[in-house]
């Protein structure tokens, strides 16, 4: 039997309210957050790879250089829910899709690999920090349409997940699943270098 195909998908639409600007450009480890996110999921076994953008997308597809199916969520101003109607419908004939939001750069390779093993078109299951609930997320394709269905503005997949048996992944061993909402909070990261993910 084949092993399951595991999609990657990247929310990074959004503008950075509270961040002070859209968080995909944001510097961060001599790159742009949105390329280490992007390469985070490749890393980590991911393909295809789809990346969602928003705000300024026109100036993330100037700078960046991605991997993977670039999609412009034009609706992004409602929110996360938006994007990933948007990602879920541009993946393709994956099993599953291993979900990451651009501003969790603590999360490596490893974590998605991890969330990734448990692969299946019934499989749900999220990433766990002493406890928890964080990125990465890994839904399976059966999940999809109720996943997208019961998104809405910021929630992203968590009203569906409430509502359905999850599988617990613990990665703290392996990465950090702090979110960047502000400057700051990024700086501290990027201050720990390439190897932010890795718990010290």
């Amino acid at each position: 039997m084949a092993a399951p195909e595991v999609a990657g998908l990247l929310l990074a639409a959004g503008g950075g309210r509270r961040f002070g600007m859209p968080k995909a450009l944001a510097p961060y480890d001599d790159r742009l957050l949105v390329e280490h996110a992007a390469r985070t999921l490749v890393d980590g076994g991911c393909d295809p790879v789809v990346i969602v953008l928003g705000a300024g997308a026109d100036e993330v597809r100037e700078r960046a250089d991605l991997p993977g199916i670039i999609v412009d969520n034009p609706d992004w101003e409602d929110g996360m829910g938006s994007s990933l109607r948007v990602g879920l419908a541009a993946i393709g004939p994956a099993d599953a899709v291993v979900i990451l939001t651009v501003d969790t750069p603590g999360v490596t390779p490893a974590a998605v690999r991890r969330l990734g093993a448990l692969a299946a078109v019934d499989a749900l299951a999220r990433a766990t920090y002493d406890g928890v609930p964080g990125h990465p997320v890994l839904i399976g394709r059966d999940h999809w349409r109720g996943v997208a269905a019961a998104a809405d503005g910021d929630t992203g997949a968590r009203p569906y997940l409430t509502r359905h048996p999850v599988t617990a992944v613990p990665c703290a061993d392996i990465a950090v699943g702090t979110d960047a909402d502000r400057p700051d909070e990024l700086r501290r990261l990027n201050a720990r270098g390439p190897d932010a993910g890795a718990p010290r």
